[in-house]
């Protein structure tokens, strides 16, 4: 049987630590903090660590919008290629931090770039 990357990354902890770094960062960020300003956080990010659960190949408990819908409004605020950028370099170092493998930051990262034209509604 195949490891899943939610498995190799350390499961739910892992994926716990990983949010809650990120959007720290992200938060930290006058880029792309305003994109969050109306935002409930703790939802968000429960609702962030359910569908990486379920992107990684962990347990699917998402249950929330798919990615069109949930950021179709920020696109209609301005959410460009530029803010997806930004949002990506907090994750590889959100990953670099955690001192998550090389091997295992690129698998992240592949899954998180093939979400530029859902998020971006492209």
């Amino acid at each position: 049987m195949t490891t899943s990357l939610f498995e190799k990354i350390g499961g739910e902890a892992a994926v716990n630590a990983a949010v809650d770094l990120f959007y720290r960062k992200v938060l930290a960020d006058p880029q792309i903090n305003e994109f969050f300003d109306d935002t409930d956080m703790d939802a968000q990010r429960g609702k962030q660590k359910a569908f990486l659960t379920m992107a990684f190949g962990g347990p699917n408990d998402y249950t929330g919008k798919d990615l069109r819908s949930a950021h179709a409004p920020l696109v209609a605020k301005g959410l460009n290629d530029s803010h997806f950028g930004a949002v990506a370099g907090h994750l590889k170092s959100t990953l670099d931090e955690l001192g998550v493998p090389v091997e295992l930051a690129q698998e992240v990262m592949t899954i998180a770039a093939s979400t530029h034209d859902d998020v971006l509604n492209l």
